[in-house]
């Protein structure tokens, strides 16, 4: 969970009487992702959050299952993903279960026309390639290259991005996504052993309380489908707010990796974690310091979790022709580890300059028709090489 924060003017006690200038009351609403029985906020709306006006029709965006069941290594290539217009159109789901799903996008435009929500997961937003603002309820967020970008479901949202040139990596969570309990002490604080700490979480910036009516269009995805529901004013209509449930941004640069005098297992590199899966983050470090380190991983057996790994940027000393954006899937039920000469290779190495987003999931992922359409031919037999 993030801390406790406060952003905007808020009543002295909650659930009390909060009035405008007019002596109209501020609308109260409580927001959180798992009812009144965990983390949550409170803000304060000029109007209603409840004022629809209108409904569209839904449409269909559940994703599109290639491959159900499958035991080989697979590749792909993410920036084969190519760009859309629209923010929506753009993301495209590759790897699937009921507990996550691993999406790409390339949009080109800001969102305009409309916001949205996403009713059914938080989200994870990587950005690999652009900048710009995320705008909230809860303020605005800049971003730009290695942040990660974390929106609890429910949130309203837009992003405005920089410029045309813009590549995300993104996870759907259908669990909130949390701290790694291992780095929390019992009352939610970041442990002195935490590879980052509160200073390095960005919460929101500029809250801007927006007093206007008219006929606003939020997109909202629920069970596979997308609803058009307008409001007779503007979402970003709240003039203040507090609490511990609410998006923030945190960059990748910023992790502290931890290193040892042998080579350290991946949960070193675990940042996020949800239900059944975990994220890592691999970042330039010094290599292992014992005289007879052998800095490559070794071979490992996933039985127990499928391994997706986002290639981001640097060298990666323990595959070949890894290319940025690329993605590897190492299925739960048989071993990998590097590609054929890398051991010796990385013998004597002082550091790696890679940079890497990591997924291990728990329940086995499912390839869409999208996978398939960027996917890498012959990875599997590549350590054959």
């Amino acid at each position: 969970m993030p801390h406790y924060y406060s952003l905007g003017k808020i009543p002295h006690k909650r659930h009390t009487q909060f009035r405008r200038e007019d002596g109209n009351l501020y609308s109260e609403q409580l927001f959180s992702t798992e009812g009144f029985s965990n983390d949550y906020s409170l803000l304060y709306h000029i109007h209603p959050p409840t004022e629809i006006i209108s409904t569209d029709d839904p449409y269909e965006v559940q994703p599109r299952i290639a491959e159900e069941k499958m035991l080989k290594h697979r590749s792909f290539e993410g920036f084969s993903v190519k760009p859309e217009a629209d923010y929506l159109k753009s993301r495209k789901p590759v790897l699937v279960n009921s507990d996550c799903h691993i999406v790409l996008a390339a949009p080109q435009q800001s969102m305009k026309d409309y916001f949205y929500k996403n009713a059914d997961a938080d989200e994870m937003i990587f950005i690999h390639r652009g900048s710009g603002v995320l705008k909230t309820q809860y303020g605005e967020l800049a971003f730009g290259y290695g942040d990660y970008l974390v929106i609890p479901r429910g949130t309203i949202y837009q992003i405005q991005f920089e410029d045309a040139d813009n590549r995300l990596f993104i996870v759907e969570s259908f669990s909130p996504i949390r701290y790694p309990k291992k780095y929390l002490s019992p009352y939610g604080q970041l442990l002195e052993h935490s590879p980052y700490c509160e200073r390095d979480i960005r919460g929101p910036q500029r809250l801007t309380s927006i007093d206007e009516k008219g006929d606003f269009l939020i997109r909202m995805k629920k069970k596979g489908r997308m609803y058009g529901i307008h409001y007779g004013h503007h979402p970003l209509d709240v003039v203040g707010w507090d609490g511990c449930c609410y998006p923030y941004a945190f960059s990748i640069h910023d992790f502290e990796p931890i290193t040892g005098r042998v080579h350290q297992p991946p949960p070193v590199h675990q940042t996020f974690e949800g239900h059944n899966f975990v994220v890592c983050s691999f970042c330039p470090r010094l290599f292992d310091y014992h005289p007879l380190a052998i800095p490559a991983p070794y071979n490992h057996s996933n039985i127990d979790s499928d391994e997706v790994l986002y290639y981001v940027d640097g060298d990666f000393m323990s595959r070949k022709n890894v290319t940025k954006g690329m993605i590897t899937l190492h299925p739960g039920g048989i071993p990998h580890g590097p590609h054929p000469g890398a051991v010796q290779r990385s013998i004597g190495a002082k550091e790696t300059k890679e940079l890497a987003v990591m997924v291990d999931t728990f329940h086995p992922l499912m390839l869409t028709v999208d996978a398939l359409e960027i996917e890498n031919p012959g990875y599997t037999m590549s350590w054959a090489e």
